[in-house]
């Protein structure tokens, strides 16, 4: 993107915008070497959006071409600004986020989310955010990347791993999503360049640690029954996303020029006979929202493509808009985000 066009103006906004686009730039980077290295040698194709036709804004996402080693892949930068807008609290929001589901399912997916946002009171906060996600457990992995968050985050552990535990649990399963968990929400020590030194550093490190883990198990052999054991994670995963996930209902509420970016953490294909036999364990309203997805959806193993996002999306849009209320039910950690507010 153009950064004099479209990014922020502040100073600690552009900070932030070079830091967060070289880690997105770095991840990408290292995922391409897989390929290289034991795939097809297909890298990451990069796609760009924009908020109100680049006024506000924008972003690039960056998605995986290489069916052989990903299932689905995404690595998305975006830096959303309103400095000229002052009917507008936000400043500015600058943000990645990335979801990697390999293809080999005994190699877990992860999740990870770190964005700076400005307001115009002057305050600032982080939120950083990683996970781990296998549809086949292995707790060696587990315990390799649980440390990497205790190296990385120092003092913060107990509270970032208090908080992802409480963000990922799905209470009508009984079960979290993923295995280990990580969110500071509302992060600021009250120095920029400390705080960005942290993100820098978790981020790096969970790319490095996940990398590893990943170069370890892509090419394992696998069963079909281990590859209908991922669908069933992969549908788990959809569900909370679509039912829980605070972060893309906001995307959704706020704008509509991203959805296929917004849902890029969706995997290729779900078990909607599985999905809907939660159906009755939601409560209301939730148990409209599932209806309403897997009507969407059809019957049986169904691909997700960039037409079924944009479907899913705009049934999660009407959904909140008719029962506002809902948004309560959502995930958090110790704080809500108003993000949503952030950008009336």
């Amino acid at each position: 993107m153009d950064l004099n066009r479209l990014a922020a103006k502040s100073n600690n906004a552009k900070l932030a915008y070079h830091l967060i686009e070289n880690i997105q730039l770095y991840f990408v980077e290292r995922l391409n070497s897989i390929s290289h290295n034991v795939g097809n040698n297909q890298d990451f194709i990069p796609i760009e959006w924009f908020r109100n036709s680049g006024t506000n804004g924008g972003g690039v996402r960056f998605v995986s071409q290489d069916e052989s080693i990903f299932n689905r892949a995404q690595v998305n930068f975006s830096q959303v600004q309103y400095e000229l807008d002052s009917s507008k609290s936000l400043n500015s929001a600058t943000a990645i986020s990335t979801i990697i589901h390999p293809f080999n399912p005994q190699a877990p997916s992860m999740h990870m989310h770190i964005s700076y946002t400005e307001l115009k009171n002057e305050h600032s906060y982080w939120r950083i955010m990683a996970d781990l996600n296998p549809a086949i457990f292995y707790k060696e992995d587990a315990i390799v990347f649980k440390n990497n968050l205790k190296t990385s985050s120092n003092n913060y552990f107990n509270e970032g791993y208090q908080q992802g535990s409480k963000y990922f649990y799905i209470p009508v399963l009984e079960c979290h999503r993923g295995v280990e968990h990580f969110y500071l929400e509302g992060f600021s020590s009250g120095d920029f360049n400390v705080d960005s030194k942290f993100a820098k550093k978790i981020g790096e490190s969970v790319i490095d640690t996940y990398i590893t883990i990943i170069n370890n198990r892509i090419n394992n052999d696998f069963s079909a029954t281990d590859k209908e054991v991922q669908l069933a994670y992969h549908t788990l995963y959809l569900f909370q996303v679509l039912t829980l996930d605070r972060g893309t209902t906001s995307g959704l509420l706020i704008h509509n020029e991203n959805d296929v970016g917004i849902l890029g953490s969706i995997p290729s294909h779900i078990d909607t006979e599985l999905l809907r036999s939660w159906v009755s364990k939601m409560p209301i309203p939730q148990d409209k929202l599932l209806n309403a997805i897997c009507n969407t959806l059809g019957n049986g193993v169904v691909i997700i493509d960039d037409l079924m996002k944009q479907k899913l999306c705009e049934v999660s849009r009407r959904h909140y808009q008719a029962y506002p209320e809902a948004l309560t039910m959502q995930a958090s950690g110790n704080q809500i985000p108003p993000t949503v507010n952030n950008h009336r």
